[in-house]
């Protein structure tokens, strides 16, 4: 039984998918934080005067204004991420990594889980907080997978010019090439005839 040769390691081409991965974790995160943002996540009963007892409300996007740059910076980092390869893309992996910690303190900060009036909408507010946190996770995810994955296939790799190698050329396309360059190519020490 003989085993199959291992592809050397220069040869191997960079596998996309690790970076299709980081590509779809970001689109989701930033779907997420965009979401969050719209939802309420802080309600409560006030004294509206004349009007009575009045719900009041406040959105995502109100209460934790970085939400919707946080979704914009998800949005961009897809763009980076496939753009970028090496050192710049450990780098970008490492501003998502630390957005999405951000993401995720501001769905977590001020929550609580009980104590509520009876008509909150409460099941909406939980929900706002934890696509926060979801997409404060996904955004980590990406970043720290683009920080491990910085060789990953990149777009337009594909197209990068590949090594300069010399050809074997034709012994009498050179001759001629000396001869239209005015040089001598039966000089051996390589100087012109005068």
């Amino acid at each position: 039984m003989s085993e199959a040769p291992a592809e050397a390691p220069e040869t191997a081409k960079p596998s996309r998918r690790p970076l299709w991965m980081i590509v779809v974790a970001l689109l989701l995160a930033a779907l997420a934080l965009w979401g969050a943002s719209r939802l309420t996540w802080f309600a409560e009963f006030r004294d509206g005067g004349v009007r009575g007892t009045v719900l009041y409300r406040e959105t995502g996007e109100q209460r934790a204004t970085a939400l919707v740059p946080l979704a914009l910076l998800a949005l961009a980092g897809v763009a980076g991420v496939i753009a970028t390869g090496g050192w710049a893309r450990r780098v970008l992996g490492v501003v998502l990594a630390l957005a999405g910690v951000a993401a995720v303190w501001s769905g977590v900060s001020g929550v609580k889980f009980s104590g509520w009036a009876d008509g909150l909408p409460v099941t909406q507010m939980l929900l706002g907080r934890g696509l926060a946190v979801l997409g404060g996770i996904l955004v980590a995810a990406g970043g720290l997978a683009a920080v491990k994955g910085a060789g990953a296939a990149r777009l337009g790799a594909r197209y990068a010019a590949p090594a300069t190698r010399k050809k074997a050329r034709d012994p009498d396309a050179e001759l001629w090439e000396a001869l239209s360059e005015g040089e001598d190519p039966t000089d051996v020490r390589g100087r012109h005839s005068e």
